[in-house]
């Protein structure tokens, strides 16, 4: 514990470091106009047009709605998605069916899916959770398979010849063998929600972040454009660094804690 401490704490420092050396060269670049405010706004005009998102009362509401979508897109996702994978690596007759589908859907980009998700489920905000599903359920289920197929199969073989049956050795060898990788899949997909928060609410929108910075972009509001791009980043770090905290307590036993 007592050299936990100062580890993370030097991670800490190192981070903060590494932003700063981001926010100095956009400052840099930014005063001494290097690149045109144009393309780069200066750091001071992308702060205040937080007050001014804040004062107009989309800063929250539009923060909140993202929020929203792809939390609801994302979950539906993993609840589907994780036993599926599951069934995929522990029997060769669904992995023989489901696989190949998810291999092909999975390439298929989601942008060139906008026009049918909005004939199959309107303009509302079912649309975007499908947008949000389509762009992370079939790489989460083949990213669980793996993880699950990687468990040691001579732990499901004691457990066959200690007398476990097929659902107690999924309950207590495979699935907490497997949790780890999946905690990691987890969180690698919501990261990837959020990356397809834009496509969602490109079309048919009315609010939500995506929203705002694709209106921002017809009206060239480029410090509009980095304040939603912040928020975004902030947003998805902290959703990484919640999986990491929950990986930690949830899989005590894993040696990538």
């Amino acid at each position: 514990m007592k050299q936990g401490i100062p580890t993370v704490r030097r991670g800490a420092w190192l981070a903060a470091a590494s932003l700063s050396a981001v926010f100095g060269v956009w400052a840099a670049l930014a005063y001494t106009g290097s690149v045109k405010p144009l393309f780069l706004p200066p750091p001071h005009k992308v702060f205040l047009s937080f007050g001014a998102m804040y004062r107009e009362g989309i800063l929250f509401s539009y923060t909140w709605d993202s929020v929203y979508r792809v939390m609801v897109g994302w979950s539906l996702a993993a609840v589907i998605g994780v036993p599926l994978g599951l069934l995929i690596a522990t029997s060769k007759r669904a992995s023989h069916m489901v696989a190949p589908v998810m291999e092909f859907a999975r390439y298929l980009p989601v942008v060139a899916l906008v026009p049918l998700t909005l004939l199959y489920f309107g303009i509302g905000d079912a649309q975007k959770f499908a947008i949000i599903f389509l762009g992370t359920f079939f790489q989460l289920v083949l990213m669980v398979a793996d993880s699950v197929a990687n468990v040691p199969g001579d732990l499901s073989r004691a457990a066959a010849t200690l007398g476990a049956n097929r659902m107690q050795t999924y309950r207590l060898v495979l699935f907490p063998g497997a949790l780890p990788g999946i905690m990691d899949d987890l969180r690698i997909t919501v990261g990837w929600a959020w990356t397809y928060l834009v496509v969602a609410e490109l079309v048919a929108a009315n609010s939500g972040l995506g929203y705002m910075i694709l209106r921002a972009q017809r009206f060239l509001a480029i410090d509009r454009i980095f304040a939603g791009l912040i928020i975004i980043g902030v947003l998805g770090l902290a959703t990484d660094y919640l999986f990491k905290f929950l990986a930690r307590v949830i899989t005590p036993w894993s040696e990538k804690r």
